[in-house]
C-alpha cells in the first residue's frame, strides 16, 4: 500500500504579485503558479485517495479560516480543505487564485493555519506531511521570536516537511542575486531562510523550482510477491537429500504505460427528445458526473447480444442466451467449439512450486532468449537457515559461472513457466535474478542468406558481388562509426571524457509527454499545449557539434557507397503514365506469356487482382470497371460475413481502393463508393443490421478523399467529417462470434 501523504499548498495572492519583474512577461503570481498547478496536477495524476491536498490563501482580500477572530490571521483564507482533488475542484480553485487588492497578510501566520489544518486531517495516524508556501516575501511578516519557536517545535514534534520558495529569493548556489532588492524583502528573506534552517526545511529561488519542473518524476512503488514457497532441488517428498530453500519473488523491472483514456457520454436531458451516444450503450440508472464545464458525464457501459443463424427467423439471425451457448475457438477459417467437460480434460492440474532442473554456463545462454522483464528471488527475510541456504547457492553459481534452469508454477494449477536464475551478488545484498525463458517447442529455427558473400544455385561462392560492400566501403563505413561514438563524447563535471547519454538521463517521451499535456489541459483547458520539455527532446537527434566534426567523413562514405538521391514520388503516376522499358528491349511479360490482361478482380485474391488490372489498364473506363468490382467485393463480403469476421479484410480493401483512387486522382469513385456503403448499411441492405462495421469504419478513419488529399476532390473536410460521423448509433449492437 502507498505511503499516505497530506500536503498543504499556501499561495501569496497579494496585490504585489499581480506586478512583473526581472524581465518576465506574466505576473508574479502566474509565474509562481507554474510551480504550484505543476505539483497539484501530479497529486491528482496519482489516482490516490491516500494522497490528499489543500489550498491557503496569503494576503487575500477576505478573510475565511479557524482563527478568524484574531487580528494576526486576517487576509488568509482557506481556498480548499485538505481532500483529494478532483477535476471539478481544479476549476474551481483557478477561479479563486487571482491576485488581490491588498498586502496586509502575516505569512506566519499562513504557515500556522496550515499546521492546524494538517494537523485536524491527519489526526496521530502515519501520514507524511507536508507544508509549501510560495510567496514574493514583500508583505508585512510577524516574526515574534517565541511564537516562531513554538511552530518550530511543533513542525519537529509532527515531523513536518517545511518547503519555502520565494519569487526573486536570493539563491548563491542557483546563481541568481535580484538587484535593488526592497530592504523590507530582504528582511523577510532572512527570516524565511533561518525559520527553514531551524525546522529542517528547505528554501529556494522559484526560478530554480520551475526549470527543475522538466525533470520528469519516476514513479517508485512498493513491490509485491508474485511467488512464496520453497526453491528445490530434488524432490523433497522422495529423497531427504533434495535442498529446499523457502524464498520470495519480486518484480525487479516492470513496463510501464502511458495513463489510458476513460469513456463517457455526456447525460442529456430526457424531457428534451435528444440523445448523444459515442457508440455504445448507455444504461439508464448510471450516476451523472460533472466534468470541469459543469456537464453531467455518465460512463459508458457495452450491451452484447448473441446471435445464431436461422432461416426462419426474420432477418436470418435469432437472439440467444450466452447461456446456451458453447466457448468456441478459430483455427484458421474454422470454428472449432470444445465443451467444458473436454475442457477440463485439457487443463494441467499444477501445484505451486519453483524447481531446479538443470544448470548451463553462461557462454551458453544467447540473450534473445529472455522472453520477460527481471524479477528477483530473495530468501524469506525472517529465516536465517534459508538465507544461509540461498547465499550459498549463489556464490556456487557465481564461481563456477552457471544459470540454473528451473520450472515455475507462481499458483495452483496455473500453467507452468521456464526461468533461468542467475546469480547477483551486491554490497547490500545477495539474490537470484530471474527472467522467463522459451520451452524447446516454442523455438523455431530459419536459415538466411549470408550477407558476406553471395551462393549461387550451383553452390559457387562470390566474394565480389554489387549486393556485398567493397573493403573501400567497409573501411569508410568502420572509420564513420568510430567517430560517431557517443561513449566518450560527453564531459562530467571535472571536463573530463564522460558517456554523452546515460540511462540515467534519458527518459521516455511517450510516458512523459502525455503526462505534461494531460496535467497542462486539466489546468489550461483552452490554451495550446506547450511544447516539450528540454530534457525529453535533449536525444533525438545526433549532437550538433558532432554532425559537425564527421561531416567530412560522411561524405567520403556517400561517395565509397555511391549514394544518389532518389527522384521524388510524382502523384498520379499511374494514371496516363509512360511505362518504363527494359534495356534489353526485350518484354519479358510477352516473353513469359503474361500479355493477357486480367479482366476480373477475385474475391480470393482481391487486392492484387485488383492491383494488378489497374496497371494494365490502358482507358478510364478499365479503371472505373476495375474500381466497381472491388467496391461489389466489398459489399458481399460484409454482406456474407459470419459475425464480424470478414470486417477486417473489407476495410483493408477499402483502403487499399481509397488509396489507389487518391493516387490515381480519381477520388469521386472512391467517394461515391463510400456514400453508397453507408446507405446500404443504414438500409440494412447489407444482410440485415451492420452498423456495427460502420463502427469498425470510423476507428479506421476511411473517410471521404477531401480536397486537402487530392486537389481534384469535391468534397471539403467538413464533408468527409460528416460522411463518417453523421449516424445513428443508438440501437447499435456489438456482435461476437459464438458457436452452438
Amino acid at each position: 500500500m502507498a505511503e499516505k501523504e497530506s500536503t498543504v499548498y499556501i499561495v501569496d495572492v497579494g496585490a504585489s504579485m499581480g506586478s512583473t519583474h526581472n524581465g518576465r512577461d506574466v505576473s508574479d503570481l502566474d509565474f509562481a503558479m507554474t510551480y504550484i498547478w505543476d505539483k497539484i496536477t501530479s497529486t491528482v495524476a496519482l489516482d490516490r485517495k491516500t494522497a490528499t491536498l489543500g489550498v491557503v490563501g496569503l494576503r487575500t482580500d477576505g478573510t475565511e479560516n479557524e482563527l478568524s477572530g484574531e487580528d494576526s490571521f486576517e487576509h488568509i483564507s482557506v481556498l480548499q480543505e485538505i481532500s483529494n482533488i478532483l477535476l471539478p475542484d481544479l476549476k474551481q480553485l483557478r477561479s479563486k487564485i487571482v491576485p488581490s487588492s491588498t498586502d496586509k497578510g502575516d505569512a506566519i501566520s499562513a504557515i500556522v493555519i496550515a499546521i492546524q489544518m494538517i494537523t485536524k486531517y491527519c489526526k496521530k495516524l502515519k501520514y507524511k506531511r507536508k507544508i509549501v508556501l510560495v510567496t514574493d516575501g514583500r508583505g508585512p511578516l510577524d516574526a515574534d521570536p517565541d511564537s516562531v519557536k513554538e511552530i518550530i517545535n511543533k513542525i519537529k514534534q509532527d515531523n513536518m516537511e517545511l518547503v519555502i520558495v520565494g519569487v526573486d529569493f536570493d539563491d548563491a548556489e542557483f546563481g541568481f542575486k535580484e538587484e535593488d532588492k526592497d530592504p523590507q524583502k530582504a528582511q523577510n528573506e532572512q527570516t524565511f531562510a533561518e525559520l527553514t534552517e531551524s525546522c529542517d526545511g528547505i528554501i529556494g529561488t522559484l526560478q530554480q523550482a520551475v526549470e527543475e519542473l522538466g525533470m520528469p518524476r519516476l514513479k517508485t512503488t512498493r513491490p509485491v510477491h508474485s511467488y512464496r514457497g520453497f526453491l528445490t532441488l530434488g524432490n523433497p517428498d522422495e529423497y531427504d537429500s533434495a535442498a529446499c530453500i523457502d524464498v520470495e519473488r519480486y518484480p525487479r523491472t516492470a513496463v510501464r504505460r502511458p495513463m489510458g483514456a476513460s469513456r463517457f457520454v455526456q447525460r442529456q436531458d430526457p424531457t428534451d427528445g435528444s440523445t448523444q451516444s459515442t457508440g455504445t450503450v448507455v444504461h439508464d440508472g448510471d450516476i451523472a458526473m460533472p466534468d470541469a464545464d459543469g456537464n453531467e458525464l455518465a460512463g459508458v457501459k457495452s450491451s452484447r447480444t448473441y446471435q445464431v443463424l436461422d432461416e426462419e427467423a426474420p432477418g436470418g439471425k435469432r437472439d440467444v442466451d450466452r447461456d446456451d451457448l458453447a466457448k468456441g475457438y478459430e483455427y484458421g477459417r474454422t470454428a472449432v467449439h470444445i465443451n467444458e467437460t473436454d475442457e477440463n480434460v485439457t487443463k494441467l492440474e499444477t501445484k505451486q512450486t519453483l524447481e531446479m532442473i538443470g544448470f548451463i554456463p553462461w557462454a551458453n545462454y544467447d540473450r534473445f532468449m529472455s522472453m520477460t522483464v527481471s524479477s528477483i528471488l530473495i530468501a524469506q527475510k525472517t529465516n536465517s537457515k534459508a538465507i544461509m541456504a540461498l547465499s550459498s547457492l549463489i556464490h556456487a553459481l557465481f564461481e563456477l559461472e552457471s544459470y540454473a534452469i528451473a520450472r515455475l508454477v507462481v499458483k495452483d494449477d496455473k500453467p507452468p513457466v521456464i526461468v533461468f536464475l542467475a546469480p547477483s551478488i551486491e554490497v547490500d545484498y545477495e539474490c537470484l535474478l530471474d527472467v522467463q525463458i522459451p520451452f524447446s517447442e516454442d523455438v523455431r529455427s530459419y536459415k538466411f542468406p549470408p550477407l558476406d558473400r553471395v551462393v549461387t544455385v550451383s553452390g559457387k561462392v562470390i566474394k565480389e558481388h554489387r549486393n556485398l560492400p567493397n573493403d573501400a566501403l567497409t573501411s569508410a563505413m568502420s572509420k564513420y562509426v568510430d567517430q560517431m561514438d557517443l561513449s566518450t563524447f560527453g564531459r562530467d563535471d571535472d571536463g573530463n571524457p564522460s558517456e554523452y547519454m546515460p540511462m540515467t538521463d534519458t527518459f521516455s517521451p511517450v510516458l512523459h509527454r502525455i503526462d505534461q499535456a494531460v496535467r497542462w489541459r486539466a489546468v489550461h483547458p483552452t490554451e495550446p499545449v506547450p511544447r516539450p520539455h528540454e530534457i525529453l527532446v535533449r536525444y533525438s537527434n545526433p549532437p550538433e557539434d558532432l554532425v559537425k566534426q564527421t561531416k567530412k567523413r560522411l561524405e567520403k562514405l556517400m561517395a565509397a557507397a555511391d549514394v544518389k538521391k532518389v527522384p521524388p514520388k510524382v502523384q498520379g503516376r499511374r494514371r496516363n503514365r509512360n511505362e518504363v522499358k527494359p534495356l534489353s528491349g526485350l518484354n519479358i511479360e510477352a516473353l513469359l506469356g503474361g500479355d493477357q490482361k486480367k479482366a476480373k478482380v477475385s474475391a480470393q485474391n482481391a487486392i492484387p487482382d485488383f492491383r494488378r488490372l489497374l496497371d494494365s489498364a490502358e482507358s478510364i473506363e478499365a479503371l472505373q470497371d476495375a474500381a466497381q468490382q472491388l467496391g461489389k467485393i466489398i459489399e458481399g463480403r460484409i454482406k456474407d460475413s459470419f459475425g464480424d469476421i470478414a470486417y477486417a479484410r473489407a476495410l483493408e480493401e477499402i483502403k487499399t481502393l481509397r488509396e489507389e483512387m487518391t493516387e490515381m486522382e480519381e477520388p469521386a469513385w472512391f467517394n461515391d463508393f463510400a456514400r453508397q456503403l453507408k446507405r446500404k448499411l443504414l438500409a440494412e441492405e447489407l444482410g440485415g443490421n451492420r452498423r456495427d462495421f460502420w463502427w469498425e469504419y470510423r476507428k479506421s478513419k476511411l473517410g471521404l478523399i477531401d480536397k486537402k488529399a487530392a486537389e481534384t476532390s469535391d468534397a471539403t473536410e467538413e464533408d468527409a467529417k460528416s460522411v463518417i460521423l453523421v449516424i445513428d448509433l443508438n440501437n447499435l449492437k456489438m456482435h461476437q462470434i459464438t458457436y452452438l
